[in-house]
């Protein structure tokens, strides 16, 4: 009589994961143009008003230059925040994702899965400046428009980064990081783009001369006056400026001061 032979359940074995954290210091190396979508379009794409008629256009301004710098960057939420202005971690996490792409031995899906970028939004040091460049819309034809966004000259920030170890080390964390600062940088019109290099960086050290002066100088207050009296950041956006204050009063419109 033949016997049946009773199989033996194999063991599995689960690799532990321990967390790891380390803090990185921020500085641009380039321009970092912030592109937070407006109120204006979130309320428009919630609730759309349909196209304008012949009238409603004659009678409504298309841009308010100002109004739209204020609205372009993250504001924190807390009021005893370092700075007036945010920026996402997720903009840092992307670019480590995209950096990804290029460095031999790394997956993109990886960094998505086992990088944490700490903090629902970084506080950001650098004094806002108004930036108008003409840009091409996403439609068929290209069409040229105006676009107007809060730029920072110059700017840095802090960063905590946690991680799955021993599927990531330290200085993989560090590598990436650094290479995300040169391969996609942040913020609008960023060296991943492919057109632009603005919002680049470096890491550096905390006590590094330029990273001290700017979160030293260039904090909430500084910020919470740039807003106020805005200032424009090279000589296209002050010609632009400064016909459109002069069109606008010719036509009898009303815009942010």
């Amino acid at each position: 009589m033949a016997t049946k032979q009773v199989e033996k359940a194999s063991e599995i074995s689960i690799m532990e994961l321990v967390r790891g954290k380390m803090e990185f210091c921020i500085l641009g190396l380039t321009p970092l143009i912030l592109n937070r979508m407006s109120q204006k379009v979130w309320f428009e794409l919630l609730a759309p008003k349909g196209r304008k008629t012949t009238v409603e256009k004659a009678s409504t301004l298309k841009h308010d230059p100002v109004q739209e710098f204020r609205a372009s960057p993250y504001l924190m939420p807390d009021a005893k925040a370092p700075t007036l202005l945010g920026i996402p971690p997720t903009a840092f996490k992307g670019a480590m994702g995209t950096a990804a792409l290029r460095t031999p031995g790394v997956k993109k899906t990886e960094i998505e899965q086992l990088v944490y970028v700490e903090g629902q939004m970084l506080p950001l040091y650098g004094l806002p400046k108004v930036f108008m460049a003409i840009t091409r819309s996403a439609d068929m034809n290209k069409t040229p428009d105006v676009r107007t966004r809060a730029l920072l000259p110059e700017w840095a920030c802090k960063l905590e980064i946690s991680f799955a170890k021993p599927a990531l080390r330290e200085q993989g964390i560090a590598n990436l990081l650094a290479a995300a600062g040169f391969i996609a940088g942040v913020g609008d019109w960023r060296q991943e783009k492919g057109s632009g290099n603005y919002g680049s960086f470096k890491l550096v050290s905390a006590d590094d001369k330029d990273f001290v002066r700017i979160t030293k100088n260039q904090g909430r207050v500084g910020q919470q006056k740039a807003m106020d009296n805005p200032e424009p950041y090279n000589d296209e956006t002050s010609e632009m400026l400064a016909w459109f204050d002069v069109e606008i009063k010719r036509r009898g419109f009303k815009v942010a001061a």
